[in-house]
């Protein structure tokens, strides 16, 4: 399959964009950022885990993570274009914030809680710009950057759920207890 040559983004003087199709390659750019960013942060996020279930699930989503790199990596190509990240201010936001919660949070449930916390954070942010990003490629007919961001989504989606789950089943009851160890779960 001959792969289309995207024309550059066009920018207003200010440097904003003129058209949808400047908002969907700078979207792409951000997450391309802000994944990369999580490939860096995720196993920081493991080590200050206890639970083995979400020990299990950060690990899942690492591998799950990086293979979202590559998907993004995919789609710039699809249109003719080389990956390219730009710095996503929202998720070192959420990131830095992230790692000032886990740090003050004492060990165990309760430092597990931050973790499932923080980590939510970021799928929503994840969830909102996958989400838009697919919008955006469904109208420009971008098939196979929209196939390849709506399996990122659903993968993003999923993880959010799996979290929930870890913390829905009894970790959250146990942090508020100030119990130390984690009942095994099969949430995963």
């Amino acid at each position: 399959m001959e792969k289309k040559k995207t024309t550059p983004p066009k920018k207003q003087a200010n440097g904003g964009a003129m058209q949808l199709r400047d908002l969907f390659t700078d979207g792409l750019k951000d997450i391309y950022y802000a994944e990369n960013a999580l490939v860096k942060a995720l196993p920081e996020m493991y080590e200050n885990a206890s639970d083995p279930k979400l020990k299990t699930a950060i690990k899942d989503h690492l591998a799950q993570t990086k293979q979202q790199v590559v998907r993004l990596e995919e789609a710039f190509a699809s249109m003719g274009m080389k990956a390219e990240a730009k710095k996503c201010p929202a998720i070192e936001g959420i990131l830095e914030e992230g790692r000032e919660t886990v740090s003050g949070a004492a060990e165990g449930p309760v430092r597990d809680a931050a973790i499932i916390g923080s980590s939510q954070k970021v799928e929503h942010y994840e969830i909102a710009s996958y989400g838009t990003l697919c919008a955006y490629a469904k109208v420009l007919n971008e098939k196979e950057a929209l196939d390849l961001l709506l399996r990122t989504l659903g993968e993003e989606k999923k993880s959010d759920c799996v979290l929930t789950t870890i913390a829905d089943t009894n970790l959250n009851s146990q942090a508020a207890a100030g119990k130390h160890k984690s009942k095994d779960i099969n949430a995963v």
